[in-house]
């Protein structure tokens, strides 16, 4: 059975703690309203349960393989975001299935995924995950590394798969894969959130070339 869209999958320590200062995630918030703007962010009655989608996070320190600010559970349905609208996580162990974080709200249910990636590779220092019904269809034909469709989000599996993404597939030059088990969604990645973003799309406007072309 797929877990229910939005929630955590994996072993939370949270601390209530102060904001954090707006200066720490100002291209982060403003790339996440361009992703909203787009819908590849956002909150729908008639998708997913009627619950918010997408997240975005970035390294708190470049080159660092530790702490990264990401986006609240459940404030994908929000037109803008301020700073108790972001989580800090502290700590990200996939092989035990435990976040650590501190902030106003609780990270996103992503985050083990986000921390994989910046496990995975430190000159990744910015992710997003978004849901996109054109990219995440057209994967394949696209070019697109797809995880299983077994695989759920925000799982040690998830973290596993795109380990074997990494190993086995050319998601390392393409900076996105699609989550197979996990209807639209999408997750794009770089040094930058302008690369991340950028590289998100460019492949939304390939599948909507694609989907002209029909």
């Amino acid at each position: 059975m797929k877990p229910q869209e939005g929630v955590v999958q994996f072993n939370l320590t949270f601390f209530p703690a102060a904001p954090l200062p707006p200066t720490q995630f100002g291209s982060l918030n403003a790339w996440r309203q361009i992703l909203y703007r787009l819908g590849l962010i956002g909150q729908n009655p008639h998708r997913y349960g009627g619950l918010g989608f997408g997240n975005v996070s970035t390294r708190l320190t470049a080159g660092n393989g530790g702490s990264f600010i990401i986006s609240g559970t459940q404030t994908g349905g929000l037109d803008r975001l301020f700073p108790e609208h972001y989580s800090l996580v502290t700590g990200c162990d996939p092989a035990t299935n435990r976040v650590v974080a501190e902030g106003v709200v609780r990270p996103s249910s992503e985050s083990l995924t986000h921390g994989s990636l910046y496990r995975l590779d430190l000159n990744i220092s910015a992710v997003i995950h978004a849901h996109s019904p054109q990219i995440w269809l057209q994967a394949e034909s696209l070019g697109i590394p797809v995880t299983p469709e077994d695989v759920h989000y925000g799982s040690p599996e998830m973290a596993d798969a795109v380990c074997r993404l990494f190993q086995n597939t050319s998601v390392v030059s393409r900076k996105i894969f699609t989550m197979g088990g996990h209807a639209d969604g999408v997750v794009s990645f770089g040094s930058t959130i302008e690369e991340a973003g950028l590289t998100l799309i460019r492949y939304l406007a390939l599948a909507t070339v694609g989907n002209s072309d029909e």
